[in-house]
């Protein structure tokens, strides 16, 4: 038996099982099916995700990076990046591994290097990168997909994972729990695909929008924060206003700034640590 100690985060509900293996020595042996166990809520400790903080494999003495975070979603499988996720990372470190003269990391990820901030509201602001526009953001018609006989449009973007952004008029009442696996498990996606349904708010003196994330892997999801930029991205573009956006996800909203094609997109939300304990791992459970 070995006992493995965690963190709990969340990011607006979006919840996280930390596991700090920043030391080299530590060298938990988490696996894929020890990630579903960990993350089932009702035999293990509950979560969307686990946030895997190693050592950097980048540190060099001209671009040190701060921690390697690698990703299991609660179903088993990998993910290249998850924004709320690294937001609660930023966090972590800060009162964890607090740096002298600076509140800014950064972090390894399957999908790139990220860059965040621990602002002094609590926030954290975080560059995502600049994002690769595909399907709709041409000039052309979006690229249409059918899930249980209806055809959707949809935006795809990937902001270190795959993103598909599909507009309705109503997000509150649209079944996304009938057509969030439909289509993540479309063969148009190879690697399957997290898919946001997006509202455009035009009641709202700013702009604004309502998110509901099928997050890929996860499931429905009370906030997903690579999810939320890449509906930022997509409304920014059919509204062709290229300024800073709310998204209004169920758990919360996050601030966006994206000024376009070949710019990167900015975000910036809470985190919040909600405990701490010991799960013991036994031969029946790893």
């Amino acid at each position: 038996m070995k006992t493995l100690s965690f963190i709990k985060m969340h990011g607006l509900g979006n919840d996280f099982i930390v596991i700090d293996d920043l030391s080299a020595q530590k060298n938990t042996p988490l696996t894929p099916e020890l990630a579903k166990t960990l993350c089932d809520r009702r035999f293990g400790i509950g979560a969307d995700q686990i946030l895997w903080l190693k050592p950097a494999k980048g540190v060099t003495a001209r671009a040190p990076t701060d921690a390697r975070m690698e990703i299991f979603n609660s179903d088993g499988s990998v993910a290249e990046m998850c924004g709320n996720g690294i937001r609660a990372v930023a966090l972590y470190l800060k009162e964890n591994a607090p740096k002298s003269h600076s509140s800014e990391y950064k972090i390894e990820t399957l999908g790139g290097l990220i860059r965040v901030e621990v602002c002094e509201n609590g926030n954290v602001r975080v560059n995502m990168g600049v994002p690769h526009l595909g399907a709709g953001f041409s000039g052309s018609e979006p690229e249409s997909i059918t899930a249980f006989g209806q055809k959707f449009q949809f935006y795809e973007v990937n902001i270190g994972n795959p993103h598909a952004i599909i507009f309705v008029q109503d997000v509150a009442s649209f079944p996304a729990k009938r057509f969030g696996p439909e289509i993540e498990m479309n063969k148009r996606f190879p690697e399957r695909t997290n898919v946001e349904f997006v509202e455009i708010l035009k009641s709202e003196k700013s702009q604004a929008a309502q998110v509901r994330v099928w997050e890929r892997g996860a499931g429905l999801t009370l906030a997903c924060g690579t999810g939320a930029c890449a509906a930022a991205i997509a409304v920014c573009w059919v509204q062709k206003k290229y300024e800073e956006i709310l998204i209004h996800l169920p758990g919360g909203t996050l601030k966006m700034n994206w000024e376009g094609a070949g710019k990167p997109i900015m975000m910036e939300g809470p985190a919040t640590e909600v405990f701490r304990g010991e799960y013991t791992v036994t031969t029946n459970n790893k």
